[in-house]
């Protein structure tokens, strides 16, 4: 959860006066404007607790379920950015409430899916909703607060309802999915966008800025295809197997996109992303830590559901209240981070926070490697320390970002971060699943044969029921995998899914921290030789 660019103090405001003047209309600013910020939060994770109940009651593949936060992410990640240049051209107010409307109605038809492919593409029209609700609720923000001390109280108060927005949300969507089922995850967001869009009507001013930036649309499409053939290369890769021709091409695809995407970057005056910033090794190697972080631990607030409720078979509320070890850890951390950065420069927080990351990973895999034999301390101790390296990155990495570049290019690099942000949360949560589900069928077939000793010789030596068994596996839809086979095995099939559930994910967090790892090595060799000469520079001053 990093804190967002200010914005330019020479907007023009108008339509209503400013809540400055007084303590309690800036506080109902900044509280409706953090409300807009939290429900993109909570939305991502309420939807992650309810996953597998989504999965089993859609009879969802595995790549459905992929697509379910993928396509709501990708659109989010791409949109950001030109949202808050619309929000800056034709006002923060009005973008913002279209913003609650998309969202609102996108919410809605979620709710009403039929089927997978409704939910998707309905999710994807949420992300899109999302990112027009987010960009101008941190603008308003932003615009809102001018002076520096009014300015800190601000964000530190929208952090800390962030904060315990991520908290609580896996144990709201645990209530909501025990009691009222999975629409409701998603239909509770259209009452909560109604008041929402009444305050902002009763509340906030409208405001533009006076130097526009223009929309870079053909960097939106690039990016945007680009992100989109690598995701769709990392979801059906493992049906299609990766030496396949449709996956050799999306992955060539992609990689193109992102190379004609760097060169029209360079070549235009006014670019989505300023690539430029990049040769800065320091801003490259904390923009680096932005993107591990979300790849390795924010991405956890999404898969850590499925582990629990169908390696664990926890109920969607159990699923919620088991989760508060990694999201404590997660809000309590940046504090410890805040007394650390008094004694520690900021790329050795990151170092740590990366560490912690890869070693809570780790202990991850070891806790799922046992299958159904672990136990629940051991499991929450490990969800805590990798919630803890999450907490020490999310409160770090926007500043240590920041600390890399000029002032006056402050407002492109948060724009960079954020994207690296969503990015990672893109590309981590379908790598990972790719990961998952390679690990699921190696399990199954090593040890369904041996469950499957007792039934019938056909349905023990049938290769494509074994596979379409290890497939609803993956996708935790446990009733249609123990449906394939004689009734008298299912007990012995429902370890043997769990087991295997277990085994793959135990394969994506070994990648998570190997990945963590190796990012946190790349920090210290990017971001510690500048700052060594950094601290030489200073001695000297000071011996002068």
């Amino acid at each position: 959860m990093a804190t967002p660019k200010s914005v330019n103090s020479a907007d023009s405001g108008s339509a209503a006066p400013s809540p400055e003047g007084s303590a309690t209309g800036s506080l109902a600013l900044l509280l409706t404007a953090s409300t807009g910020c939290a429900m993109t939060v909570l939305d991502t994770n309420v939807v992650g607790v309810v996953l597998p109940t989504i999965s089993a009651q859609l009879h969802a593949s595995f790549a459905d379920v992929q697509w379910v936060i993928g396509a709501y992410v990708l659109c989010f990640a791409a949109l950001l950015l030109p949202a808050g240049s619309i929000a800056d051209r034709f006002g923060r107010r009005r973008v913002f409430l279209c913003g609650i409307g998309g969202f609102a109605l996108a919410s809605l038809a979620c709710g009403l899916a039929p089927t997978a492919q409704w939910l998707y593409f309905s999710r994807a029209a949420q992300g899109v909703g999302a990112a027009f609700l987010l960009a101008p609720a941190l603008a308003i923000i932003g615009h809102g607060f001018h002076e520096k001390e009014a300015r800190a109280r601000a964000w530190g108060l929208w952090g800390a309802v962030m904060g315990l927005t991520m908290v609580l949300s896996p144990l709201i969507g645990g209530i909501i999915g025990d009691t009222l089922g999975w629409r409701w995850a998603f239909h509770v967001n259209a009452p909560i966008c109604a008041a929402l869009a009444f305050a902002v009507v009763r509340i906030v001013p409208e405001s533009k800025a006076q130097v526009q930036r223009p929309v870079d649309v053909p960097g939106i499409a690039l990016f945007a295809s680009a992100m989109f053939c690598v995701t769709w290369a990392f979801i059906v890769g493992p049906a299609q197997g990766w030496t396949s021709p449709g996956i050799l091409l999306r992955i060539a695809a992609g990689g193109a996109l992102f190379i004609v995407f760097a060169m029209v970057e360079r070549a235009r005056e006014h670019p989505m992303l300023d690539l430029s910033l990049f040769r800065s090794w320091p801003f490259a190697g904390a923009t680096l830590a932005m993107f591990s972080y979300a790849a390795c631990a924010q991405v956890m607030a999404s898969l850590l559901p499925q582990f629990l409720q169908n390696a664990r078979g926890e109920s969607v509320l159990g699923a919620g209240i088991a989760m508060l070890p990694f999201a404590v850890a997660m809000l309590l951390l940046p504090q410890v981070g805040k007394r650390l950065a008094a004694w520690l420069p900021s790329y050795r927080i990151l170092v740590i926070g990366l560490g912690l990351t890869g070693v809570g990973n780790l202990a991850m895999s070891y806790v799922s490697s046992q299958g159904l034999t672990h136990s629940t301390l051991s499991l929450m101790l490990a969800m805590f320390v990798l919630g803890s390296g999450g907490g020490l990155l999310n409160g770090e990495t926007q500043k240590a970002i920041m600390g890399t570049i000029a002032r006056e290019r402050a407002g492109m690099a948060s724009g960079i971060s954020t994207t690296f942000r969503f990015s990672g949360i893109l590309l981590g949560y379908t790598a990972l699943g790719a990961v998952l589900t390679a690990g699921v069928h190696r399990s199954v077939a090593a040890h369904l044969p041996q469950v499957l000793s007792a039934a019938p010789v056909a349905a023990a030596r049938d290769v494509a029921t074994r596979l379409d068994f290890a497939d609803a596996i993956s996708a935790g839809d446990f009733a249609q995998a123990l449906h394939l086979y004689p009734t008298a095995l299912n007990t012995a099939l429902l370890d043997a899914g769990r087991v295997a559930y277990s085994s793959g994910f135990s394969g994506a967090f070994l990648a998570a921290g190997i990945f963590a790892f190796l990012c946190a090595l790349a920090v210290q060799m990017s971001m510690g030789p500048a700052d060594a000469r950094e601290r030489r520079g200073e001695s000297a001053s000071g011996a002068a």
